[in-house]
C-alpha cells in the first residue's frame, strides 16, 4: 500500500539526464510505427505519406518549442495539464488534463494491440487474450521500478530499432535502384526514383495531406510525454526543452526519409498491396525482407512496441499522480508514491488494467482517439505560451519576445487547428463525449464552478527563467 507523497515527504527521484530522456522519447514514439500507419495514411493522403509527415513535423516542431517555454516556467510532471492550469485557469487545466487522458491512457493500449497483431501473424492459433495479459503484466512490472530503469531497459531496443529501419530502407532503395516496385518495373510505375512527386504532384489535395498528418500525430505523441518527466530529470529547465526538440526532429527525419522510398515502392492504392490497410507492418516486411526475415523483425517489433508501451505507461502514471497530488482526482489513491520504489504504484497498476481492455479494439479506432487527446494538449500548450508570457508576464516589448512567445506558438496553434478540421468524425464524437463527462465532474469538484479546481501550491518555477 502506498502512502501520501505530501505527508511522507516522498518525491519522485531526479536522476534522468539528456540521453535518458531522448531514449525514453524515441522508445515512446517507436519509429517502426511508420510501417503500421503507412497503409492508412497512404490511403487518406492520396499516396503522399512523406508530405503528411512533413506537415505533422512542422506542427510538432513549433509545438515542441512551446513545450520548452512552458517547461522552463513550470518544470512539473503535469505537462499540458499544469501549463494550462497555471497560464490560463485551473478549470481549463483540469479539462485539458482530462482530455489528455485519451492520449495517455490509450497509448499503452495501442502498443498492446500492435504486439497482438504481430504475434497473431506469427502464432495464428493462440488466443489473443493470452498475449494481452502477458504483455501488460511485463509492461506494468518494468514501470514499478522507476523512470531510470525504463530508460535503461529501452536504450538497446531503440538503437536496434533504428538499425532495423536503416536496413529496411536500404533494401527498399536497392529494389528501386534495380528498377523494381510493388507494381512492377519502375519505368512504368506511378513514381520514379529521385522525384518530387511522392511529395507533391498535380493530383495532390491539401485537405488529404492534413488528414494524413492528423493520423500521424499518433506517431509523434512521445515527444510531449517527455514533459511528464520534469520532476525526475536533472536540470529539467535545460534538459527537457532540448530533449523534446531533438526527439521530434530525429523521429521526423527518420519518418520522412523512410516513407519517401516506401511511397515510391508502393505508389498506388494500398488496398492493391495489403489485405489489412490498418495493419500493414507484417505485409510490408514480407514484401521487402521475405518471410524468414519478416518473422525475425516481427519478433523484434514486439519488443519495440513493448518499449513504447512502457514509456507511455510511465507518462500516464505521472499525469495521474500530478492531478491526484493537486486533489482534482482522489488524492489518497492517485497522489501517492510508494515509499521505497518512489513511483506512483497505484496509477501504474490502474494503467495496466486499462491496457487489458485492448482485445476488442481495432488499431485505427484507437489511433484516432489518441489523436483527439494529443491535439487537445498541443493546442492548449501553444495557447498557454501566449497567455503566460505575453498576457501575464508582458513579454512583448522586443522583437525576440514577440517571435518566441507569440509568432511561434500562434503558428503551432494554426497548424494544429488545421488538423482539428480534418479529424475523424467518430473520434471527434467520442472525444467530445469524454470531454463533457469531464465538464460534469469538474462541476461536481468545484461545487457548480463556484470555486476554481484545486491545484498544488508548490509549483516550481523561476520567474527570471
Amino acid at each position: 500500500m502506498t502512502t501520501s507523497a505530501h505527508s511522507s515527504g516522498v518525491t519522485l527521484q531526479k536522476n534522468l539526464v539528456l540521453w535518458h530522456v531522448i531514449i525514453i522519447g524515441l522508445a515512446y514514439i517507436q519509429p517502426m510505427t511508420l510501417f503500421d500507419t503507412f497503409g492508412m495514411v497512404s490511403r487518406d493522403s492520396g499516396a503522399h505519406v512523406p508530405t503528411s509527415y512533413i506537415f505533422a513535423l512542422l506542427a510538432i516542431m513549433l509545438t515542441s518549442v512551446s513545450y520548452g517555454h512552458m517547461i522552463r516556467r513550470y518544470p512539473s510532471s503535469g505537462s499540458a495539464y499544469t501549463y494550462a492550469q497555471k497560464a490560463i485557469h485551473p478549470n481549463v487545466g483540469f479539462l485539458v488534463g482530462w482530455s489528455s487522458w485519451l492520449d495517455y491512457l490509450l497509448a499503452p493500449m495501442v502498443n498492446i494491440i500492435l504486439a497482438e497483431i504481430y504475434l497473431k501473424d506469427i502464432f495464428p492459433g493462440i488466443a489473443p487474450w493470452i498475449w494481452v495479459v502477458g504483455l501488460t503484466a511485463v509492461m506494468t512490472a518494468v514501470n514499478l521500478f522507476g523512470a531510470r530503469f525504463v530508460a535503461r531497459f529501452n536504450s538497446t531496443i531503440v538503437f536496434v530499432q533504428l538499425g532495423v529501419i536503416a536496413y529496411f530502407t536500404y533494401r527498399v532503395y536497392d529494389f528501386l535502384a534495380n528498377g523494381v516496385t510493388a507494381d512492377g518495373a519502375i519505368d512504368t510505375a506511378k513514381y520514379q526514383l529521385w522525384t518530387f512527386e511522392p511529395f507533391w504532384n498535380s493530383s495532390t489535395e491539401v485537405s488529404a495531406l492534413i488528414t494524413g498528418a492528423t493520423i500521424l500525430c499518433f506517431s509523434f505523441t512521445g515527444f510531449d510525454a517527455l514533459s511528464s518527466l520534469a520532476e525526475e530529470t536533472k536540470n529539467a529547465k535545460k534538459v527537457l526543452p532540448k530533449a523534446i526538440v531533438l526527439t521530434s526532429l530525429i523521429s521526423g527525419i527518420i519518418f520522412i526519409i523512410s516513407s519517401y522510398f516506401m511511397q515510391i515502392y508502393f505508389p498506388s492504392n494500398p488496398e492493391n498491396y495489403f489485405k489489412l490497410v490498418d495493419e500493414t507492418q507484417p505485409e510490408i516486411l514480407k514484401y521487402i525482407l521475405g518471410e524468414a526475415q519478416k518473422t525475425i523483425v516481427l519478433y523484434f517489433a514486439i519488443i519495440t512496441v513493448m518499449a513504447s508501451g512502457i514509456s507511455a505507461h510511465a507518462g500516464v502514471s505521472r499525469l495521474m499522480y500530478v492531478m491526484g497530488r493537486d486533489g482534482v482526482i482522489n488524492k489518497k489513491f492517485f497522489g501517492s508514491l510508494h515509499p521505497k520504489l518512489r513511483t506512483p504504484v497505484n496509477n501504474i497498476l490502474l494503467a495496466g488494467l486499462v491496457a487489458l481492455t485492448a482485445i476488442p479494439f481495432e488499431l485505427e479506432d484507437v489511433v484516432e482517439l489518441i489523436s483527439f487527446g494529443a491535439l487537445t494538449a498541443f493546442s492548449f500548450v501553444n495557447f498557454s505560451v501566449v497567455c503566460q508570457y505575453v498576457f501575464r508576464d508582458g513579454r512583448y516589448r522586443t522583437g525576440g519576445d514577440i517571435f518566441n512567445y507569440f509568432v511561434v506558438p500562434t503558428g503551432g496553434f494554426i497548424a494544429i487547428f488545421l488538423m482539428w478540421l480534418n479529424i475523424d468524425p467518430t473520434a471527434l464524437k467520442y472525444g467530445l463525449i469524454w470531454a463533457f463527462i469531464g465538464v460534469f465532474y469538474l462541476a461536481y469538484v468545484t461545487r457548480g464552478f463556484k470555486r476554481p479546481a484545486p491545484q498544488h501550491n508548490e509549483f516550481l518555477h523561476d520567474d527570471n527563467a
